[in-house]
């Protein structure tokens, strides 16, 4: 290797060096000035992953409490601790069981109270047991026209019964053929509406 390209080749490496170092100091003036914001920075980026980790937490440990008092009342409905537990902790999945309780017992009165749940499908639920157990066509005529009515297609089954005891046949039949083909209770639909005929 020659005089020149050895001269050459240790430029090439200060220059190297040179700006490796340059890289350095600029660095170190960056952190400098900005010392407090990137330490305020990652104080608060720390602060919001341990919020997070902490919320989860929290979130999950609500959740097994509810799971749990939900659980005892399943093996002693008269648990009021655990009723009183799961209202505060889960209100919804208190309002669920309560319908489950009021639906065993057709506890119209408690029913009643469900209709206005913020669980919407609690709510849809009791609306369509107090009008069955009630025998409220009108009731179930608009439970019916709901448009996220659960059980709709039954509604109208049940509503379709009521007015054939009634003698309103034509009606009945009016609401039975709004079931669709499609619908479990379709072929339950047909024979009411055979059955209706032959009764007049």
């Amino acid at each position: 290797m020659s005089i020149k390209e050895n001269i050459d080749m240790v430029k090439e490496e200060l220059n190297s060096e040179e700006k490796f170092f340059e890289q350095g100091v600029k660095a170190e003036w960056f952190i400098k000035k900005y010392k407090k914001p990137l330490i305020s920075t990652g104080i608060v980026f720390v602060l919001i992953v341990i919020g997070i980790t902490g919320f989860d937490a929290y979130q999950n440990n609500k959740i097994d409490n509810a799971n749990n008092a939900f659980v005892a009342l399943g093996k002693n409905p008269d648990d009021q601790s655990a009723a009183n537990e799961l209202k505060s902790l889960n209100p919804e999945l208190y309002d669920a069981w309560k319908l489950s309780m009021a639906a065993k017992s057709n506890d119209i009165e408690a029913l009643e109270k469900l209709k206005t749940s913020k669980a919407p499908v609690v709510a849809d639920l009791a609306s369509y047991q107090v009008a069955v157990l009630q025998d409220d066509a009108a009731a179930l005529g608009g439970y019916s026209y709901g448009q996220d009515a659960i059980y709709r297609d039954m509604a109208i089954i049940n509503e379709a019964v009521l007015l054939m005891q009634s003698q309103k046949v034509a009606e009945a039949h009016e609401k039975l053929n709004t079931i669709e083909q499609n619908s479990p209770v379709y072929k339950i639909s047909r024979l009411l509406m055979h059955y209706g005929v032959t009764q007049n």
